[in-house]
């Protein structure tokens, strides 16, 4: 199986997309705070969930990666909260992507407590 076929993955990807097409339309003067930090944490949660399931051997390594992936999660769903409160999306925007991040947090917390069924070996 290829990381790109987990669940956590592919729904973590859309999120990001979703963001960087919503994010688009921020005020010019975001673009080096609000549009690029949201970008980079959402697109983050992808990579490390990458990186943790190539380091599956090792189950630290593993859930180490997956922490990592799951504060990055948690990090978009701050600056989702602060993309409303700017209104720079709509209510309705946010609640979608909100209900996908806690969906997303979720899976990433399924791995980390059942790393045997992702090809760990408990030792």
């Amino acid at each position: 199986m290829d990381f790109k076929e987990l669940l956590a993955y592919q729904k973590a990807f859309d999120l990001s997309m979703v963001i960087f097409e919503m994010s688009k339309s921020f005020p010019k003067e975001e673009t080096y705070s609000l549009t690029d930090q949201i970008r980079r944490s959402s697109r983050s949660v992808c990579a490390n969930i990458s990186e943790a399931y190539r380091k599956r051997r090792y189950i630290k390594h593993f859930i180490s990666k997956l922490t990592d992936a799951d504060g990055e999660n948690s990090e978009t769903n701050t600056w989702l909260d602060f993309a409303l409160h700017c209104k720079y999306i709509s209510l309705e925007a946010y609640s979608i992507c909100k209900n996908q991040n806690e969906e997303i947090g979720k899976l990433i917390n399924y791995m980390i407590h059942n790393p045997e069924k992702f090809g760990v070996k408990i030792q």
